[in-house]
């Protein structure tokens, strides 16, 4: 598996990830099971409070009556001041007319209890003594005893003459809560076992609705990505009439809009590509006239009086020119056509690069260092066109020495080609590098040096050919400053994968 397939499955793997753990679909689980819980939590809190208030009100209003009952039916025949024994048979009274609850009674510094083997100190404590002793009713107190929870209810005893004075006779009743603090507990042991349910039912619930929410969104998602992908006729189902069907609605809107002007825009384009190819084509005919009679003049320049001949030569030169910009637009044109095909055999690269440079004149003016026996299957006539610009232009705009490396390179990606150009002139003007392939692209007059015999500006068509040129091969060509600066030249640099055979090219 290559580095690349590996970082790819990677970055897949990594979207995937994020998209679960911080994806739609997650955080409306966890918003809907958050929510359920802490629903759960806080109806069992307050559940479990009003049970426990009211098990205990039950269990405080029944003690609180049941003892006032009993010491009213029991003090009708009890006798004031008490001896020790009357008062404990005074307590075991009220205690059996009262479900055998532990009571002490208590007068002046006699105290008794209907268990004798209870132990009360711990359970009635000074403070209900001391409100009991106030006369103002029964009073009652909730209390641990030994990690056990109790009721204590204590009243004064009143005379039965009407004018509510205190015998001070006290009486106090002890009811354990035990069983009331194990049957809240049960309760709430139950509602905690409901919770789990009902966060695995709002999670189940969560997922059905995050589907539902979802799944336009996902199919508007997959829709986008193959709209940008170039899938110009993708479009979503709309169904219903909320938010998502609005959403759904304007992107098939918006993509219908995209496309009517993707199909304009082709339509023109194809319109000025046929344009520039019918022009191109309809004047090669009276340029070829033209060249005739402007080589003509020249030929008879020599015989004619000064400003005539300048003219003539004039004429020369632009009729040329003007030959050259209809070649290039008619190639150009073949190549957005995609009417381009590669006349592709084996050849030596060193020798085409020395009869491209000996054909034009060149040999003299520029400076080689060609590795030999670099042989693999190209287009010849379209390796020469591309070293005829990238050479034409270094010596048009570029300073001597003019320098072209042929040479070889090993990638990660295969064996490469690689030719170099590189001039000692001003190299590329600020921002030109980024635009210098384009059509119809001149770089500013800083890098125009012109020459004695030199016509002019070129067409502007050149480096967009030699790139074409070089793509159709499945090669680039580059541009950079020379290695000493910025302003100590430009070098072109054209990659070219290396095949040797014809089926390789293929």
């Amino acid at each position: 598996m290559s580095r690349t397939d590996r970082g790819g499955r990677g970055a897949a793997t990594t979207g995937r990830t994020r998209r679960l753990v911080g994806g739609l679909r997650t955080r409306l689980v966890v918003t809907f099971v958050v929510v359920a819980l802490v629903s759960a939590v806080t109806a069992t809190a307050l559940a479990y409070r009003d049970a426990r208030t009211a098990v205990l009100q039950r269990t405080q209003n029944a003690a609180v009556n049941d003892l006032r009952e009993r010491v009213t039916a029991v003090a009708a025949d009890f006798d004031v001041p008490p001896d020790q024994r009357a008062l404990a048979r005074f307590a075991v009274k009220v205690s059996d007319g009262i479900g055998s609850r532990i009571v002490v009674a208590r007068y002046q510094d006699l105290v008794a209890v209907s268990d004798s083997l209870a132990d009360t100190e711990g359970r009635i404590t000074a403070e209900l003594r001391a409100a009991v002793r106030a006369g103002g009713g029964a009073r009652f107190q909730r209390v641990m005893w030994r990690g056990e929870p109790y009721l204590v209810v204590g009243m004064p005893v009143r005379y039965a003459d009407g004018d509510q004075r205190t015998s001070g006779l006290e009486v106090f009743a002890i009811t354990d809560l035990r069983a009331e603090r194990d049957d809240t507990a049960a309760l709430l042991d139950s509602v905690r076992t409901g919770v789990a349910p009902v966060v695995l039912l709002a999670a189940v619930l969560a997922l059905l609705a995050a589907g539902t929410v979802l799944r336009p969104v996902r199919k508007l998602g997959r829709a986008t990505r193959e709209l940008a992908a170039g899938d110009l006729g993708s479009r979503v189902a709309v169904t219903g009439h909320d938010e998502l069907a609005d959403l759904a609605r304007t992107f098939n809107e918006s993509a219908d809009a995209l496309q009517a002007s993707d199909a304009e825009l082709r339509e023109q384009e194809a319109k000025a590509r046929r344009f520039v190819a019918d022009v191109s084509h309809e004047l090669r005919t009276p340029l070829a006239a033209m060249t005739m009679v402007a080589t003509v003049l020249e030929e008879d320049a020599d015989q004619l009086p000064p400003d005539a001949a300048r003219a003539a030569r004039t004429v020369g030169a632009e009729t040329a020119r003007l030959a050259r910009l209809v070649e290039d637009l008619m190639e150009i044109s073949r190549f957005d056509a995609k009417a381009v095909r590669l006349n592709a055999t084996e050849t030596d690269l060193a020798d085409t690069v020395r009869a491209s440079l000996a054909l034009r004149g060149w040999t003299d003016r520029v400076r080689t260092d060609l590795q030999e026996d670099v042989r693999a299957v190209v287009d010849r006539r379209r390796i020469d066109v591309i070293v005829a610009n990238l050479v034409g232009n270094a010596l048009r705009h570029g300073a001597p020495p003019i320098t072209v490396t042929l040479g070889t390179a090993l990638a990660a990606d295969g064996a490469w080609v690689t030719l170099e150009v590189a001039d000692r002139g001003p190299g590329l003007p600020p921002g030109a590098r980024e635009r210098v392939f384009d059509r119809f692209y001149k770089a500013d007059e800083a890098r125009t040096r012109g020459t004695a015999d030199d016509s002019g500006q070129g067409s502007g068509l050149g480096t967009a050919i030699a790139l074409e040129n070089a793509r159709l091969h499945g090669g680039t060509i580059d541009v950079a400053d020379a290695a000493d600066g910025p302003r100590s030249g430009a070098v072109f640099t054209l990659r070219l994968p290396l095949r040797r055979t014809e089926e390789d090219a293929e």
